[in-house]
This record gives structure tokens, sequence and C-alpha cells, in this order.
């Protein structure tokens, strides 16, 4: 009986970094690399243990992309044009991502707040 308790408990534990995130609608918050400001919505959903398929929208844009959960660390990659793009957030506890993102060759960051709806 132990063993099983166990063997659930470390069950629970690889599930707890993609628990720690969640499918959803988040409003989003940012700023360009070059310092303009936007907001839009994110459409995040889980398709494995720790990957996501994203979607924002800002204005008429709409930006397609993937995710990977480790630990307390979201990573994406998605495309802005024909020029390959990444970003890094930090997933808090209430759920928000915060986080950077470039453009491949792009000497400056921008800067993002995913807020769950």
């Amino acid at each position: 009986m132990k063993r099983v308790v166990l063997g659930l408990g470390l069950i629970l534990c690889m599930a707890m970094p993609a628990a720690a995130q969640r499918s959803g609608t988040y409003d989003i918050t940012g700023t360009n690399p070059d310092g303009t400001p936007y907001i839009g919505v994110l459409q995040l959903d889980q398709i494995g243990l720790l990957s996501f398929r994203l979607q924002w929208t800002i204005g008429p844009d709409v930006i397609e992309g993937v995710g990977m959960v480790s630990g307390l660390s979201f990573a994406t990659a998605f495309s802005l044009g024909n020029t390959p793009s990444m970003g890094v957030y930090e997933l808090r506890p209430n759920g928000q991502l915060v986080g950077q993102w470039t453009t491949i060759g792009a000497f400056a960051a921008g800067q993002e707040t995913a807020t769950p709806r």
C-alpha cells in the first residue's frame, strides 16, 4: 500500500508543472521592442503534458505559436511574418504569465503580461 501511495505521489509531482499552467483565455498587455504598447487576448490550449498551442489576437493580427512549461518557466515559439520569434515567461502564483519576447536578430525585447480571465 505504501508503494502505491508513493507511486501516486510521484506521478502527481511529475504532472505539477503542467498543472501550474492552465488552458484558457488571457488578457494581455505588453510593450513592443520599439517601446510601443499593445493590448490583446491570448488563447492557451494544453495539447500534451508540458506543451501548449497559443493564439494571440492583437488588433486585427492573429499570431499562432507553441509553448512549453518547465517548472515555473513558460517558453514560447512563434513567427511574426516570416521572422522566427520566442518568449520566456515566469508563471506567477495568481496564474499570470510575465515575461519577455524577441525576434531572431533583434537587439531589443518586448515585455508582456498575460492575466487569466
